[in-house]
C-alpha cells in the first residue's frame, strides 16, 4: 500500500470520521480558510487511485467512501516503519522506546502481562 502525504491523511480523516460524502460535503467540514473545491476533488481522485477511497455515482457527481479503515492504515504504517527503520524487529522498537525513555520498564511489564493474558496459545 502506498503511504499518505500529510494532506492526504488529513482528507482521509474526514472520511474515517464522517463516512461517505460528496466533495461538497467534505468542503463544508473544513474550517476557514477552506481549500478550493477543485483541490479537494483532486485529492479525492488521487486517494481513489491509491486505493484508499472508492465512489458511487449519483447523477453527474460522485460520493466517495473509504475502502481502508483507519485502523488498517495505522497497522500497515506501523509495520512499514518497523520494517524500514528497525530491521523488521519489534524488539528493536521497544528497546529504542526504553532508551529514549518514551516508555518505562514498568509499562513494559504491564504490556507483557496484557499480552500473556490475551495469548490464545496459553
Amino acid at each position: 500500500m502506498k503511504e499518505l502525504t500529510p494532506r492526504e491523511e488529513e482528507v482521509m480523516r474526514y472520511f474515517w470520521d464522517d463516512g461517505p460524502q460528496f466533495v461538497k460535503q467534505l468542503l463544508e467540514r473544513y474550517p476557514d480558510p477552506k481549500p478550493h473545491f477543485n483541490t479537494l476533488s483532486t485529492y479525492a481522485r488521487m486517494l481513489e487511485e491509491k486505493g484508499f477511497l472508492s465512489h458511487e455515482v449519483f447523477g453527474s457527481t460522485y460520493r466517495y467512501f473509504a475502502v481502508i479503515s483507519e485502523e488498517e492504515y495505522r497497522n500497515r504504517t506501523l509495520r512499514s516503519v518497523v520494517k524500514k527503520y528497525f530491521d523488521n524487529s519489534y524488539l528493536s522498537v521497544v528497546s529504542s522506546l526504553v532508551k529514549e525513555q518514551d516508555i518505562s520498564v514498568e509499562e513494559i511489564r504491564k504490556l507483557l502481562d496484557e499480552v500473556e493474558k490475551s495469548d490464545p496459545k496459553k
